[in-house]
């Protein structure tokens, strides 16, 4: 009976050891990514964390932890926050505009997903207003959002304020998202990947959002979000850098605008991971 045991272990060890070999998490460099960002005059560095394979795909692995301010990708927590606190009771509910004169997109009563759609500061503004400093703190807090400062405003601190997030933590934080590992109601989770979808076809859907700060005397500019197909899921952040003075140029700036999105499409179309 001994014996039996003995090699039923032994047995255990070695399917196991064999699985976690199978498993192991691998890295991959993607130095030649840099075509992409020299073809936008632009700074940056991606991240590609694939699900089935455990694997990270990395440009630039230098800033993977390096912390910037996540501007409006925080808008994805913002969203959250704003639900599970009743201040937003659906992805329809209505701030009025406030008469303020910023651009034709956003000069107009918004609701949650139009105001996310189309990136709308003053109505995630209000919406952190009505939130108040002490329930944003705490959510922050028990979310583990980047290093959860809120210190420069309640309406400015991810925008102006010092709040700060890394490319590694918003990988982090986008897992936790759609593995439903968020302090947040199902509800919650479920109206924010909702109004998250970019695109959305036969083979894959992605849920993203994109964002635009300032960091020190570079501008910085955020795509992150996920890609889902029928049997895998592929985590994303693109971060972008220029120097602000280059900025002044309209054309400049509306490459650096679309350079947020076009790499992360170049670099997935290169992966095979969708078609044009």
């Amino acid at each position: 009976m001994t014996t039996v045991k003995q090699t039923i272990l032994v047995l255990t060890l070695l399917v196991y050891g064999l699985t976690a070999c199978k498993h192991k998490q691998t890295t991959e460099i993607r130095n030649d990514f840099k075509k992409y960002y020299d073809q936008f005059n632009v700074e940056g560095s991606f991240v590609l964390y694939n699900t089935q394979a455990d694997k990270y795909v990395f440009y630039n692995k230098g800033q993977y932890e390096q912390t910037f301010s996540p501007a409006s990708t925080f808008k994805i927590c913002n969203s959250l926050i704003g639900l599970e606190t009743e201040v937003i009771k659906d992805k329809h509910f209505v701030i009025q505009w406030d008469n303020v004169v910023r651009n034709p997109v956003w000069d107009k009563d918004h609701d949650l997903k139009t105001a996310f759609a189309n990136s709308t500061v003053w109505y995630y503004q209000e919406l952190a207003r009505r939130v108040g400093e002490q329930s944003m703190k705490y959510w922050l807090d028990k979310t583990n959002y980047g290093n959860a400062d809120t210190s420069g405003g309640i309406d400015q601190f991810w925008l102006t304020g010092r709040l700060r997030i890394s490319p590694k933590q918003q990988i982090d934080f986008l897992r936790r998202l759609h593995d439903n590992q968020l302090p947040f109601s199902k509800r919650s989770v479920d109206i924010v990947k909702d109004i998250m979808i970019t695109k959305d076809t036969l083979d894959y859907v992605i849920r993203a959002k994109t964002g635009w700060g300032g960091h020190g005397k570079k501008d910085v500019g955020w795509y992150i979000g996920y890609l889902e197909t029928n049997d895998n899921v592929y985590y994303f952040t693109n971060c972008v850098q220029i120097e602000s003075e280059k900025l002044n140029d309209v054309n400049r700036a509306i490459s650096f605008d679309n350079s947020r999105t076009e790499i992360v499409y170049k670099i997935f179309e290169e992966l095979k991971l969708t078609k044009k």
